[in-house]
Order: structure tokens, then sequence, then C-alpha cells
């Protein structure tokens, strides 16, 4: 596998190392020497960082996959996916996109790692259009192992297909949208929760630590075993339907309080359990509970702590 990533700031680092630790070769442009040089040192950090946890057995070897290049056709040359890493700026990005659809065969993937930026705003009225797509990491990528995988009506199902697969082979979980919003999938949620921090402690209800803290040790850490739908169906007895009877009037209310009518609507719920019983049925119910709080310990004698007292 060969990877091109355009641009070394934090988040291009980050990609280099994902893709290096999975073997990869990796190439790393920047137009930048500076930002050349400030890319090796952060690299070289980075590296030695995951050695020091047992992340990662020989960051010497890793290293040695990755190239850094100020000339974009070297770095572009035979590649299988561009990895784009350019600042959030959609006329900065479209320029790339011309350049390195180009210099790139008609079956490279060209990926953005955009946060908010469309594949379809990038490669409008661009030839290589249907080459584009977004994929968004979690951040820093190399910790987080999910990707957004955006492509616009553009995109052919094929470079769809190869981007998902080369990130698979790279140890990230490609999520595929079935189609383009504007902050994806994790600035969105991500998007909630802030507004809602935001509105409570402007309204003097907690103070922006103690947020913190409800969601680090409480939601957070929660979040990290199981997310939010298979949350509230654990958290209840009889499932996520049950949960909904029950909590969707107060979640209701709390959307009225800050101007939003989104009702969980019959058929709404209906297709949330059907995706919840598909994936566990409510025979497993208990098992699952007994799983989710194995992990939680998991994670409380991994941090070196003790589960709140009585």
């Amino acid at each position: 596998m060969s990877v091109a990533v355009v641009g070394t700031g934090s988040i291009g680092v980050a990609f280099a190392l994902v893709f290096a630790r999975a073997g990869a070769e990796v190439r790393c442009w920047d137009p930048l020497p500076e930002a050349i040089g400030r890319a090796r040192a952060d690299l070289a950090d980075k590296a030695a960082t995951l050695h020091r946890h047992g992340l990662l057995d020989d960051p010497d070897a890793v290293l040695g996959l990755v190239t850094l290049t100020s000339d974009l056709s070297t770095a572009t040359a035979g590649v299988e996916l561009v990895q784009e890493c350019a600042p959030e700026d959609v006329e900065l990005k479209r320029d790339l996109f011309a350049r390195l659809g180009e210099l790139t065969g008609p079956d490279t993937v060209l990926a953005s790692s955009s946060s908010a930026i469309s594949a379809s705003r990038i490669g409008h009225d661009l030839p290589a259009a249907d080459r584009i797509l977004v994929g968004h990491p979690g951040n820093p990528p190399y910790l987080l192992p999910v990707v957004e995988v955006v492509p616009s009506p553009l995109t052919r199902p094929d470079v769809v297909e190869r981007a998902s697969a080369t990130y698979a082979d790279a140890g990230l979980h490609p999520v595929r949208l079935r189609r383009e919003v504007e902050g994806f999938l994790f600035n969105r949620l991500q998007g909630a929760v802030l507004r809602e921090a935001y509105c409570l402690v402007r309204d003097g209800v907690a103070s922006v630590a103690d947020i913190d803290a409800v969601m680090r040790l409480g939601l957070g850490r929660r979040w990290g075993v199981v997310g939010p739908f298979e949350t509230v169906d654990l958290n209840t007895r009889g499932g996520i339907g049950v949960h909904a009877g029950r909590m969707g009037p107060a979640y209701a209310r709390m959307g009225a309080e800050r101007g939003q009518d989104d009702p969980w609507t019959e058929e709404l719920v209906a297709e949330v359990v059907r995706q919840r019983r598909e994936a566990m049925p409510l025979e497993e119910w208990e098992q699952r509970v007994r799983w989710r709080d194995e992990r939680l310990m998991d994670l409380i004698a991994d941090e070196g702590g003790s589960a709140p007292s009585a």
C-alpha cells in the first residue's frame, strides 16, 4: 500500500503514523520547508511516545516508511490514496484538488480530511470530481480509530469501496455516510453537546469544570464502551423502545427550551428499535449489560483508579 499525505500539520503527521504503522509506504508533502522540519520532529516524537506506551514495537521501522518532500508530483506518483490535510479553506482545497487530479491516475482515491467542507463543494466542476470524497478522522487519528467516508453524488462507488478498504487495512474503522450533511457525524454530534454545554454555562447552571467532569467521568467514560443508542438500550430493561416512551417527553421539553422541535415520532423510534434488535436481541440484554459493566471495570483498572464508594 502506498499513500500520499498532503499537508504536514498535526492531522497530516497523525495520518502518516496511521498508514506507516500499518506497513504502508507514506509520502508526505508540504510546500513549506519549515513545516517539513517540524513534521519530521513531530513524527519522531509521536512514534517514540507510542513505543513508550507499548503501542508501537519498532519506531525506527515505522519512521523509515515515511518520506517528506516539497515536490507534489513526487509525493503522489503511483499512490493508491491521497489524504489531503490542508487548512479548512474551500478555495485552497479546490486549487489543491485540481492539481491532485492532474498528477494522479484515474484510479487514485482523492480524500479530504475536511471537518465540515463537503466533497461536492471541493470537487464542483473539477475533472476529478468522481474520485473525490471526504475521509474525516477523529483527532488525533492515530489514537481514535474512526474515519467518516463521505462521498459526493458524483463520487464513483468503486472509489468509495477502495477508500474504505484502504482505511480498514490501516486499522481504522470506516463509517460511510449515506448522504452529505454539513459537519458529517462527528462534528454534528460534538456540536450538539457543545451547544448545550455553552448554554448551561450561560444560564448559570454549572461551571465549565463541572460540565467537563460529567462528560469525562460519566457520559464520556460510558460512551467509550457503548454509543448513545446502545447506552439507553442497556440502561432500560425492555430496551430502547421502553426508554423512548419514558424519557422521550422529557427530552422533547429540553429541546423546546432551546427552540428545537425534532420529535421522536413512532415511526422513527420503531426504526431505531428495529436496528438495535438486529444488532442485539432482547434475549441477550442481561448478558450485554454485564459485558458493558466489565468493560467499564477494565477502564477503571487501566486508569489505576477506583470506582466511587457508595
